[in-house]
Order: structure tokens, then sequence, then C-alpha cells
């Protein structure tokens, strides 16, 4: 479909898919088999001026825009979900940075992320403490003009290749929700460690590693926001990089397709290509028209973000939630299509498929996310009455 993009997202479109086809495609399978951080290939995005796409001209950016992002985020997961999202992924970081950080903290941090020349990791998820944040256990104790972090953060993506980390941890338990704080905090500090290199079902170049904290040592300036606003960082962060798991999401089902249209032209059973026959027809065209659906809500969310929508969890989670259940289903069908060569290595939609999975579990499993649906036709329909 025509979705009337504007000349420079047209751009930043046609730029990512050029990089995502010449250097990450050749390096794709050997990334996955050797779950090797694409180190280099960041370095490519980052002179490519993708790293800066959600971060504002006055701090080395492209303009903050969440639609340029997602379109970027679509063509480099299109080729590879695991690349695709350790750059998603530092958007996830930099996001409390962005909309809680003072002048002086965006100044320090976002133009090195815009550069590409850093990286970022957001690190809320706790073994105790996942669907369930309120459940977490890393304790910030106030000593004076600092903070000391104890506890740990895992399953963190960028974790240990990171350097800058958004982390949320609990100031005052007999508070509640309004007990957490947000920090920022540097690799490097004192007390600030990592945990082994997790060894996963997909995205496997995205690096995933917990975060230690051993009597880490934090002045006050590296708080975002205030003391006691740590959830409600946490849940507009999420709120506005949903898009982005949405986009990876569309990415990878639309490789699946891809590639399942190019075997089945060529796959000759019966003495003609099996995309002539009907039962494949069909299945095609339930994928295609499940991926422009979720490609058509990923993109008005992310214009309705742009254009400075102020409550948008319904619709990030909507978004997050149908464009994940249609990576799954696509790249399934993908696989079934390609039958048994589907299932081998040799061929990458058995890889686009594990990639697939962890879509509809981190950033809020999709059980949650029809939660925060549920919840938002509740209030709404309230507010009516």
């Amino acid at each position: 479909m025509d979705y009337l993009l504007t000349e420079e997202q047209v751009m930043v479109r046609d730029l990512a898919r050029k990089v995502a086809r010449e250097k990450i495609l050749p390096a794709r399978a050997e990334l996955d088999e050797k779950e090797e951080f694409p180190w280099e290939i960041m370095k490519v995005l980052g002179e490519s001026d993708l790293c800066g796409l959600w971060i504002p001209e006055k701090f080395g950016g492209f303009g903050q825009s969440v639609m340029a992002f997602c379109l970027a985020t679509e063509e480099i997961s299109r080729v590879c979900g695991g690349v695709g999202v350790t750059f998603a992924a530092t958007g996830l970081g930099g996001a409390p940075i962005l909309l809680f950080g003072t002048d002086e903290q965006k100044q320090k941090y976002l133009p090195a992320l815009a550069a590409g020349k850093k990286l970022a990791a957001f690190g809320l998820t706790e073994a105790n403490a996942g669907s369930d944040a309120a459940g977490m256990e890393t304790t910030a104790r106030k000593e004076g003009d600092y903070f000391i972090i104890n506890g740990t953060k895992q399953w963190i993506t960028n974790g240990g290749e990171a350097e800058t980390y958004s982390v949320i941890a609990i100031t005052d338990k007999t508070k509640g929700p309004r007990g957490a704080t947000a920090f920022i905090i540097e690799k490097g500090t004192p007390g600030f460690t990592f945990g082994k290199k997790e060894k996963k079902m997909g995205i496997r170049a995205s690096a995933t590693r917990e975060l230690v904290f051993t009597d880490c040592k934090v002045h006050k300036s590296q708080i975002l926001g205030r003391e006691g606003m740590g959830f409600i960082v946490a849940m507009r962060t999420l709120d506005m990089t949903r898009p982005g798991i949405a986009a990876q999401a569309v990415g990878i089902a639309q490789g699946a397709l891809d590639e399942a249209v190019k075997y089945t032209k060529q796959r000759i059973q019966f003495g003609k290509p099996i995309i002539t026959i009907q039962a494949v027809q069909h299945m095609l065209a339930n994928m295609a028209t499940e991926v422009e659906a979720a490609r058509a809500l990923t993109y008005a969310l992310a214009r309705s973000i742009d254009a400075g929508g102020k409550d948008y969890t319904k619709e990030s989670s909507m978004a997050k939630l149908f464009a994940s259940d249609v990576a799954m289903r696509v790249t399934v069908d993908a696989v079934q299509l390609l039958g048994g060569y589907g299932y081998m290595r040799e061929y990458p939609v058995e890889k686009m498929m594990r990639d697939a999975k962890i879509t509809q579990i981190y950033e809020g499993t999709n059980q949650i996310q029809r939660n925060q649906i549920g919840l938002s036709l509740v209030k709404e329909s309230n507010q009516k009455e």
C-alpha cells in the first residue's frame, strides 16, 4: 500500500533497506550461528545517521520521529530480527532520557546515542518482576547525595554491550508504585557488573545479560524525572517504544513472506510451480493480508505519537499485540510452505520463526497487552457514562 510517506521518510526507509541488504544480509547466518554481537553493523548504522531517528536535532538526531524509527526498524528486521532488536533497544534505553531527562542529561547522553558511538539499554525486568513490575526487588538506598543500588535485572537486551543504562529501582517500599525511581547508570560504575551472555532460541545476534548491582553508588543527579517517578517513567517509555517492537515484528513477517513467495515460484511439483496451486495461494494471501494490516496499524500509531498524541497506551498495546501475533503465524506458515527446506538452517525462514517468538514476549507479553487493552476499554466506557 501507498502510505503517503514524506520524502524524508522514503529516504530513511530506502537507506535502511540498502544497509540491511548490503551489510546485514551477507552476515546474517554467521551472526546467528556464532551468536555474535553485530558491532560492525551497528557502526555502519551510526555512520548512516540511522541511530538518531528518535532524537531531536538539537541533540544530534534526525528530529524525534517515531515513524522514521519504525521504518528503519522494519527494514532492518526484514533481514535480521537480531540486529533489528539491537538497533531498537538503544531507542528503548534512551527513551527515558528523552522523555524525562533534564537538558543537561540529554546533552550528556543523547548525542553519543544519535551518532551510534554508544548504545543504550533499559533495566526493568527481574526474575520475580516481569509482567508484575510491582514485584521489583532491586533497591536504591539513599545516603546523602547518593543512592546505593543492590539487586539484579534479568534478560536485558544490549546488556554488557551498551554504555548507558536506564534502570528502575525501589527507593521506598512503603509507597508501592510510587516508591520506584529511575536512574541513568553508566557502564564501568563501581558495583555495576554483568551476568553471563544468555543463549537464546532466536535473535541470537542480540546480547542478553543480567545487570548486577552490588553496593553501586549513583549520584542523585542521575535520577530521571524525580524520586518516586520510576513506574511512570517505565510505563511512558514502553508506550513510546512498543511501536518499535511492532515494526520489528512487521519486518520479520515481511521477510518471511518474501522468502515464501520466492520459494513457491521456484519449487516445481506436478509439473508446475507450487505458487499456482490454490491452496498455496490462499496461504500466501492470508499472510500478505495480515502483514499489511499489521503495518497499517503500526504506522497509524507512529504517526499519532509524532502528531502529539497524549494517551496512546491502548493503541501501543494493540499494535505490539497484533503485529507480533501476525509475525508468529506468518513465519510458521512460511516454514510450512518451504516444507523440509523450511526446517533447515540453510534457508532463513526457520531463523525468522525463532526470531518472531520473542516479539510476543518482551516489552510486555501479549497476555499483558490484552489486559491493558481491556482496562483501557473499561476506563473509556466509565468516562462516557
